[in-house]
């Protein structure tokens, strides 16, 4: 079979199936039912928005120092120690972690944040450690030979040949939490679970996808949209996409 033709009827296989659900949608008339809820989705679109902006972003700001923290020399002995607990966390489902949260912040935001800043913060942490790990020792060594100091060889020679890794963390990270977001619609704090929750509640399909469908959405822009930084804010000769 010739190189891509995998990838072409795969492509062509998706392309079937997306003709055939979208023919099914439009004779039931399901379109118009799930657009029938538009102002809803606008509404809790942008809470959705910003629970994941406030969630991931202060993963991003924690996970990233942390990761690189565990990555130095003084840390070695304990490090993966202290990755094994973030591990642990991550086997709680976030439905409990939310619940957790919830017993001691009360409901609303500010748990749903916190809850899911705790099961985002993983894979940053993770991936920073790791690529800041692999960065080649005779790279660090020439860095040293050059004279640069210990703070000089980090910014310029540690931090550029992780940042790939480090993105993939992020990527990573941010699917998670767009995913997870429309639990916290069960601790108060809104977002797109609301009309997700309520249609399977009230066993209405429309209302279901009118909130499943924009999560979706959200997930691969957010994926697209961070793959687009990693791509052109990774240096050339490191990045292996240019």
């Amino acid at each position: 079979m010739p190189e891509g033709a995998p990838g072409r009827m795969a492509m062509l296989i998706w392309l079937v199936i997306g003709l055939l659900v979208a023919a099914w949608a439009w004779s039931s008339g399901m379109p118009a039912e799930i657009l029938s809820y538009w102002d809803d989705i606008t509404y809790l679109t942008v809470q959705h928005v910003e629970l994941v902006a406030w969630a991931g972003g202060l993963a991003v700001l924690a996970g990233v120092p942390f990761g690189a923290l565990l990555a130095r020399p003084a840390f070695r002995k304990v490090s993966e120690l202290i990755l094994q607990v973030f591990n642990l966390g991550s086997t709680i489902p976030t439905l409990a972690i939310l619940a957790l949260s919830m017993t001691v912040l009360g409901i609303g935001t500010v748990p749903a944040v916190f809850g899911l800043w705790a099961a985002t913060l993983l894979p940053i942490v993770r991936n920073t450690f790791t690529g800041l790990r692999a960065v080649p020792p005779y790279l660090l060594e020439a860095a040293r030979g050059m004279g640069m100091t210990p703070w000089q060889v980090f910014w310029r020679v540690e931090l550029p040949n992780a940042l790939f890794v480090i993105f993939g963390g992020i990527r990573t990270a941010l699917a998670i939490c767009v995913g997870s977001a429309p639990l916290a619609f069960l601790i108060g704090a809104g977002g797109l679970g609301e009309l997700i929750f309520t249609g399977i509640a009230l066993d209405e399909l429309p209302m279901m996808l009118a909130g499943a469908i924009p999560t979706a959405l959200l997930a691969v822009a957010t994926d697209f949209i961070v793959g687009r930084l990693q791509y052109y804010l990774v240096p050339r000769g490191i990045n292996p996409l240019r």
